[in-house]
């Protein structure tokens, strides 16, 4: 007669979820107490994020998803929207290093592909005196081409100067000091750090950070859904494979993001 009951109730059960949005969803649940009864109980179930190769690739409009939010203004210097989770974990950070009187400000965050195509464009017209090659090379110092930047993800944050000489002194110095010895708690991590033993890819940039909980995920996607030929649709795309974009550049890590993903 239990079994009946349960199953009466698992059909009303169905039609009872309500989603909260897109990541979460709460479920109705009956329970029996030691007297026979039957109860409604509620339990709160994460699900599993959808990632894209539209995603990954930077081909979509943050402004129009559910997954990024609008940082407020306080954080920043211009209009910047994060994935959701990113901005909450840095919300955290935020606070805590105001705490130590240390403020953070948010220069850079998610790039979609257009913008990005924006940005290599126009460097590509400031070394125009170069062979493509060489001019591929000098912009991917510090940029990267469309569909292999990490900005994509709304997960990299690109903090309070642009300008690796900021942090070696004076306030800067403090700044990059605290993050250096807070910012892995609250799940950001210096993603290119100095390439002095190895690493590939990008120059050092002590202003970007990357919230690795969620970018973990993405990148892992991307290396196991994308190829070199999805990298395209801009100026000198087809040298995409020659600078070995996905694996040096998208996968140049600093050892602790590379200990972090083992």
């Amino acid at each position: 007669m239990v079994h009946i009951r349960y199953f009466l109730f698992l059909i009303i059960l169905l039609p009872s979820i309500q989603y909260l949005n897109s990541t979460d969803a709460t479920f109705k649940f009956f329970s029996e107490d030691r007297n026979g009864h039957l109860f409604i109980s509620y339990n709160k179930i994460e699900q599993t994020e959808c990632i894209s190769n539209k995603l990954v690739l930077g081909k979509f409009d943050y402004r129009n998803s559910t997954r990024f939010t609008k940082v407020d203004s306080k954080y920043l210097a211009k209009e910047i929207y994060l994935n959701k989770q990113v901005y909450e974990a840095f919300i955290e950070m935020y606070d805590a290093a105001k705490k130590d009187g240390v403020n953070l400000k948010i220069l850079s965050g998610t790039r979609n592909f257009k913008e990005q195509k924006a940005i290599w464009e126009l460097k590509c017209l400031n070394y125009n005196d170069l062979n493509p090659k060489e001019r591929a090379k000098k912009i991917l110092e510090y940029s990267s081409m469309p569909s292999t930047s990490k900005h994509h993800w709304g997960t990299d944050l690109d903090l309070n100067s642009l300008n690796n000489s900021y942090f070696n002194s004076g306030i800067g110095y403090e700044e990059y000091k605290w993050l250096k010895a807070n910012a892995n708690r609250f799940g950001f991590y210096q993603v290119y750090t100095s390439k002095s033993k190895g690493r590939t890819g990008y120059n050092l940039e002590k202003w970007h950070w990357s919230y690795l909980p969620v970018a973990n995920k993405y990148l892992n996607y991307y290396n196991s859904h994308t190829d070199y030929n999805d990298i395209k649709g801009f100026k000198g795309d087809y040298l995409a494979t020659e600078m070995k974009m996905i694996n040096d550049y998208v996968n140049g890590l600093s050892k602790k993001v590379i200990d972090y993903r083992n």
